[in-house]
């Protein structure tokens, strides 16, 4: 079974804007050739219902830091 590495996003000291959090883990994944799960991610942040569920979301796209 192979381990999926998930790329390291810096989150501290950021804004807490939901987009502007979005807007950082997309490029990382971006920068990483995951740009698939950049579109990925961003749907479902879009579709989430809350701030946490949306910050659930990308974490499971990267590795917050």
């Amino acid at each position: 079974m192979e381990e999926i590495v998930k790329p390291t996003c810096k989150l501290v000291g950021e804004d807490g804007n939901i987009f502007s959090i979005l807007g950082r883990v997309s490029r990382t994944l971006k920068e990483n050739g995951k740009a698939n799960e950049a579109k990925e991610v961003s749907e479902r942040v879009m579709l989430s219902g809350s701030y946490d569920e949306a910050l659930q979301i990308m974490m499971e796209y990267v590795e917050v830091e």
